[in-house]
């Protein structure tokens, strides 16, 4: 019996701190959307979100609104935008954003797409690719503020000279719709930092 209760407190305690940890990270991921560290850099790099034949979702249209207002202002000279082609679609959604955004006034000639990605990780490993190509050292990179700590993450692992520059509206706007998202950044950051550990451990 004593040995059944020295199991279970151990289980308990060790839920305890996983809970506790997670609770630690989440604050982590919601503080750091507040970290705006807009530059002059070569290029900004708009991460996708969904988008339709019709047009952008709204929420990638936010984050192509942050990129145009980063280009008008002369904090960067060209914008690349990501996003490969979506189910039921004939266009990828960078080039469905690229339509928008010459649409809002910038020339064709400073807009580059990444149109091959599925995921955020892909989004950045393709756009650091065209950055090589083109010789750029540094990014801004644009998306939702509960996006940016992973995103950030990603874009070092990919080889980036990144700065965070979080949309400064978003269609996240509701407290509950705010904690759905963030609930599905803890998931994906965890994972992923626990795949990366794996990743450095075979090298």
């Amino acid at each position: 019996m004593r040995k059944r209760h020295t199991s279970l407190h151990a289980v308990l305690l060790l839920a305890a701190i996983v809970f506790l940890l997670m609770v630690v990270l989440a604050a982590s991921i919601w503080t750091y959307g507040n970290r705006d560290e807009t530059r002059n850099a070569d290029v900004a790099i708009v991460l996708g979100a969904a988008a339709s034949e019709n047009g952008p979702s709204p929420v990638y249209r936010e984050r192509l609104n942050q990129g145009i207002r980063l280009y008008r202002q002369g904090y960067v000279n060209k914008l690349i935008l990501t996003g490969g082609v979506a189910e039921g679609n004939t266009r990828s959604d960078a080039a469905i954003g690229g339509k928008y955004v010459v649409e809002q006034g910038v020339p064709p000639e400073d807009i580059l797409l990444e149109e091959f990605s599925t995921i955020t990780e892909e989004n950045l490993k393709y756009s650091a690719d065209i950055m090589r190509t083109e010789g750029f050292d540094s990014a801004l990179i644009v998306s939702d503020p509960l996006h940016m700590k992973r995103a950030m993450l990603l874009a070092k692992d990919a080889g980036i000279a990144a700065y965070s520059s979080p949309t400064s509206t978003t269609r996240y706007r509701s407290f509950g719709v705010k904690l759905q998202f963030l609930a599905r950044e803890l998931f994906y950051y965890t994972g992923y930092t626990v795949v990366r550990l794996f990743r450095r451990l075979k090298l």
